[in-house]
């Protein structure tokens, strides 16, 4: 079942935080197999299987990412276990300048370097974030122009998981470095 449309909410990149929490709680004091214990062995086993979409539905849309990747996968945008989409050449030219930069750390630590490396990343994931943004307030799965805004939404979720790995390699050089 939809996650979505388990808990009576429109698809959206921004739900209602409250909403989603308080469903999410309606919906564990109502399924919860301890309320069911006096239930035949095949309504526990109902009331076991919907508590434990409760709780899938609730990590799933309550994290932001995996919501992300939850709206591409079930708008046929992301297989499983998919790693990278096609990224574009631009961004892949200046992944190649702060990976060059990151091997450079690698073999000759200078925490300077280190640290307008960081800046680089971080300043690329700021421009991500304010170029989509727009996309994600707006985004319904009725609106005119939703395939083309999923396909950006899907080359920014890749680019965002892209610079992850690139963050968490920063933070090894620094930890290494005591920085």
């Amino acid at each position: 079942m939809d996650f979505f449309e388990f808990y009576h909410i429109s698809p959206s990149f921004q739900p209602d935080e409250a909403l989603l929490r308080r469903t999410y709680l309606e919906r564990s004091r109502q399924y919860h197999p301890d309320f069911h214990t006096l239930s035949d062995e095949a309504e526990q086993a109902r009331m076991l299987e919907l508590s434990t979409l409760n709780n899938e539905a609730f990590k799933t849309l309550s994290d932001p990412d995996k919501r992300m990747a939850y709206i591409l996968k079930i708008n046929g945008l992301l297989e499983e276990g998919e790693n990278q989409g096609a990224l574009p050449q631009s961004f892949l030219m200046d992944m190649m300048d702060i990976n060059e930069a990151m091997m450079e750390l690698e073999f000759d630590f200078d925490a300077e370097r280190l640290q307008q490396t960081r800046q680089a990343v971080e300043t690329l994931d700021q421009s991500m974030k304010q170029d989509i943004q727009p996309i994600l307030d707006n985004w319904t799965p009725t609106s005119g122009n939703s395939a083309s805004d999923l396909k950006q939404v899907r080359e920014y979720f890749f680019k965002k998981r892209y610079l992850l790995r690139i963050f968490e390699n920063l933070s090894k050089f620094a930890a290494a470095s005591g920085n």
